[in-house]
């Protein structure tokens, strides 16, 4: 298996985001000569590093990994094209993972919109602790059963349900039935 060219990626990022080595070391709280020494594949960050330096972009360590950054604006989606979030890192540590399945259309930095289609296994839960970020959000119920809370009002949807409301309002989702739902979500903007 052939290691990834970070440097490259890295560099390719930056000058699509018209930054400076420099902008993008005080943007990441980094040394400009760390910048370039990655960029150079001199060094090798370490995960922890290269996440501080991607924050400095809209872009995650997954994305940064499964997206190639010198490709234009992409149209059209395959089912196996769609990327996975991990869940735990958006939700915190209480979401139930394994149960839990949200497929992002588009890439960050590109879409001023993020569409989600997410897939709640019985029992799936986004955690007892209710998160929020600044967005905005609505979905359409597919299949199943959701129970959606958004501070003190809750309320179960089915298939043709739907809902919309500001993601700075705490908010959890969870499937309490017996049978998979399926819901297609959009927020903007986008993220995560």
């Amino acid at each position: 298996m052939t290691q990834p060219d970070i440097g490259s990626k890295l560099r390719t990022l930056r000058q699509k985001y018209n930054l400076s080595q420099r902008q993008l070391a005080q943007r990441a709280g980094v040394t400009n000569g760390q910048i370039s020494m990655i960029e150079q594949n001199k060094i090798s960050p370490s995960v922890s590093s290269l996440k501080k330096i991607l924050d400095g972009f809209p872009t995650s360590l997954s994305d940064f990994f499964a997206a190639d950054v010198s490709e234009g604006p992409k149209t059209f989606y395959r089912k196996d094209e769609l990327i996975e979030i991990g869940t735990r890192a958006i939700h915190g540590p209480d979401a139930t993972e394994a149960k839990l399945s949200l497929l992002r259309v588009g890439r960050p930095g590109e879409n001023n919109l993020m569409m989600l289609k997410e897939t709640y296994q019985p029992g799936a839960d986004t955690g007892k602790r209710l998160y929020s970020h600044d967005a905005e959000e609505a979905g359409i119920i597919i299949s199943g059963q959701i129970e959606i809370t958004v501070e003190d009002e809750s309320a179960v949807l089915g298939p043709g349900d739907a809902y919309v409301f500001d993601s700075k309002r705490p908010h959890r989702f969870r499937n309490k039935g017996p049978d998979i739902c399926i819901l297609i979500s959009a927020c903007t903007p986008p993220t995560f």
